[in-house]
């Protein structure tokens, strides 16, 4: 199973040998530990937990995931595996960046940016009002609803908070893998901050 647990340095441009310029997203992944290995038969489903990054103190609730795997991760995160073969590894396994190979596909998953309270024309893409011939609704969302049923319908699209969701991008292709310095560069643009927390997971 090829999962690892990184984070957003930023972004780069390679080149092809033919001169193609492709932006690509770079990531640090320093080594995983699997901390927990879950299976349908003691848990109703399979997953492997990995942990990053060392943290000086251990909480409670941690201390369990991380005795048997000799760990003191200060992030824990669990990738769900539908095949039983994928459980090939062991509580106490490393993973790194050598895992993955130049070509693979992957899905990343992460927290995009938050833009807070939005409007519905930078939240939605609404478009304007006119503002000639005494057009006086510019940036307004226009009607919300007819006399009946007296409510808005859940779901309508008006202003609101903007960013700060779950967001996973799909089948994005490795593009560069430094073991050496634990380095990952994915081509595309992979969503949320720098330095922000990106799970990277095998393509299905």
């Amino acid at each position: 199973m090829k999962a690892l647990i990184t984070r957003k340095l930023g972004m780069t441009t390679t080149l092809s040998d033919k001169g193609a310029a492709t932006a690509v997203t770079l990531l640090t992944a320093a080594p995983n530990i699997v901390t927990q290995i879950k299976s349908s038969d003691t848990d109703g489903y399979q997953a492997i937990q990995l942990g990053a990054e060392q943290s000086k103190k251990i909480g409670r609730a941690q201390e369990g995931h991380l005795i048997k795997s000799k760990a003191n991760a200060r992030i824990m995160r669990e990738f769900r595996i539908k095949d039983e073969a994928e459980l090939e590894l062991n509580i106490g396994d490393q993973l790194a960046a050598d895992i993955f190979s130049v070509g693979d596909l992957v899905d990343a998953t992460a927290v995009n940016k938050g833009k807070g309270f939005a409007g519905v024309i930078k939240r939605h893409g609404f478009a304007r009002g006119r503002k000639t011939h005494g057009g006086r609704s510019y940036r307004r969302p226009g009607s919300i609803g007819s006399m009946f049923p007296q409510r808005i319908f859940p779901g309508k699209k008006m202003a609101g908070r903007m960013g700060g969701q779950q967001v996973t991008v799909k089948n994005l292709k490795i593009a560069i893998v430094d073991p050496k310095h634990n380095l990952i560069g994915v081509a595309g643009a992979i969503p949320g901050p720098r330095k922000g927390l990106v799970l990277l997971k095998e393509a299905k």
